[in-house]
Order: C-alpha cells, then sequence, then structure tokens
C-alpha cells in the first residue's frame, strides 16, 4: 500500500476489501474490524448494516497497521490482545500462546469426570501444567468454584499474564512458577495439560513464530514433555486420580502408549470437533 492509501480514510466494506486482497480470512479481518470500532465479536451484522461508515484518521491508521502485522502471520489475540475460551474473555499477548478452541475439549473432559465434591468432602484439588494465559485453569475455576485450581507454567511472563486475568475475572486461582510439577505440593485429583508437542522441525513451526517457541516444541518426536509429565504424575495424583494431556493430531497412539506403560488405566482418548483425537488420559490406581 502505497502513502496516500495508508493517509486515506476508508469505510468499513472498503477495509474489509483491503483484507481480502491481503489473502487474510473474512472472519479475522471482521474480528479485527469489530475490535476496532467498538462492536462485539458475535455483532457481524453490525459490519453489513454499517459498510459504508467512514473510519477516522486514528482508525483507518491503526487498520493499516493490524493489516501488516496479520499478513504477516500474528494471531489476531495478539492484535486485539483479547480471545475468548470457554465462555471466559481472557487478555492475551505474545508472552503466551494463543488459546485454541480445541484445547476446550480438555476442559469438557476434565468437568465430565470432576462433579462438585459432595457436601462434607474435601474441595476438588486441580492442576493446569504449562498453563499460559490460565485459559484452562481459569476455565476449570469458572466451572468448579469451591475447587482449589493450581495454574503452573516454567515462564514467569506467562504466570504475570495468568495473574491478570484471575484479578480482571474475580477467579481464585493459584499460580505456581514451575518446571511442571517440582515446585507443588500434595495430591490432586486430576491434573491436565497443554504441554508442548510439536516436533522441532516441523515445518510448520515458520506460521507460528510470533508465539512463544518455548510453548510450542518438544524434542525431536514432540513428546519429550509428555514423556516427563507421564513419568512423574503418579507421584502428585490421589488414588484415582486423572491425568489428562493435550497433544497432536497424530500422537494419540503414542501418548496411550506412555500411559498405559506407566501403569494408568482407563487408557482413553477424546475428540475435537473436527473428529482429532486430541486429548489422551488415564486414571492413576496404585492398586489395580
Amino acid at each position: 500500500m502505497n502513502a496516500s492509501t495508508l493517509n486515506t480514510p476508508v469505510t468499513v466494506s472498503q477495509a474489509l476489501a483491503q483484507a481480502a486482497a491481503l489473502g487474510i480470512a473474512r472472519i479475522d479481518a471482521q474480528m479485527l474490524l469489530l475490535q476496532l470500532c467498538g462492536q462485539p465479536t458475535h455483532a457481524r451484522a453490525w459490519l453489513i448494516t454499517h459498510d459504508g461508515d467512514c473510519l477516522s484518521s486514528a482508525q483507518t491508521a491503526q487498520w493499516q497497521q493490524w493489516l501488516q502485522r496479520r499478513a504477516d502471520g500474528e494471531p489476531v489475540a495478539y492484535l486485539t490482545g483479547h480471545k475468548g475460551f470457554y465462555g471466559l474473555d481472557l487478555a492475551v499477548d505474545a508472552r503466551v500462546l494463543d488459546p485454541r478452541p480445541d484445547t476446550e475439549t480438555l476442559v469438557d473432559w476434565a468437568l465430565e469426570l470432576l462433579p462438585d465434591a459432595a457436601p462434607g468432602q474435601p474441595a476438588l484439588r486441580l492442576a493446569d501444567l504449562g498453563t499460559g494465559s490460565g485459559a484452562i485453569a481459569l476455565a476449570l475455576q469458572h466451572a468448579r468454584p469451591a475447587a482449589e485450581v493450581w495454574a503452573v507454567d516454567a515462564s514467569s511472563d506467562a504466570l504475570a499474564v495468568a495473574q491478570a486475568n484471575a484479578e480482571r475475572l474475580q477467579l481464585p486461582l493459584r499460580l505456581a512458577h514451575s518446571h511442571w510439577l517440582s515446585a507443588l505440593q500434595g495430591l490432586f485429583d486430576a491434573i491436565v495439560s497443554n504441554p508442548p508437542y510439536i516436533r522441532d522441525d516441523d515445518p510448520h513451526m515458520p506460521a507460528l513464530r510470533h508465539e512463544p517457541r518455548q510453548a510450542l516444541t518438544s524434542g525431536a518426536d514432540g513428546l519429550d514433555d509428555i514423556r516427563q509429565i507421564v513419568d512423574t504424575a503418579p507421584g502428585y495424583l490421589r488414588e484415582g486420580g486423572w491425568l489428562l494431556i493435550e497433544h497432536g493430531w497424530d500422537q494419540a497412539e503414542d501418548v496411550r502408549t506412555l500411559l498405559a506403560q506407566r501403569g494408568f488405566a482407563q487408557v482413553q482418548s477424546r475428540k475435537d470437533l473436527a473428529g482429532i483425537e486430541r486429548a489422551s488420559g488415564g486414571r492413576w490406581a496404585s492398586m489395580k
């Protein structure tokens, strides 16, 4: 785009056309434009009824900047600073992964397995390893308000994001700066994790260059961190407690094997909305 284009206010419809010309997905452009115009993200009809409205000079300048950043592969969530996850509005930036809808599969499964504690019974204790923005932990805390939920991450930057989200959402999340389980104490009813699981040489990594690499890759086969979690989790699980792990589209069989070899029972996988086995887990029972 030349300088005159950058300085010329555009209409809503022209803004969407600019995005399309750059190859930006229409849904991404709509989400960005709604944010720019102060509209809720579900109000896409607003873009139709106001397609002739002209953006201000400041909005136009911001729009052109966002277009270039999105065309370069930067996630929409990093541009807007927000991402919806399991009905919660999370603040998100480049210190943490952009939460994916597929990860809601893990939350669904955990909540299915973990009903609220009965009156007189100890509160549930749950841990989310590699919490990032706090997405999984906050979703669990919101759905199980009486539970003691721990959000764990080796990155202090990520924990700062998770803490800010917990405070803004007024959810009593507990945070631990830890490499996986090493700093935790006591036993848990469930440990859930969306750990790094991409192979170091995966050809898709350049498309993910804006997200923290340490939260994405895990060795030659992508399973290094999952192996460590599976190996150490039994020491932190109550009898009958569950370990649930998100993994790559082609790793379900390998993760089930790791769980079974470590002694987990009821080993199984769950599919995401696309029908892909997205998470695998098992129940710890030392006296099977």
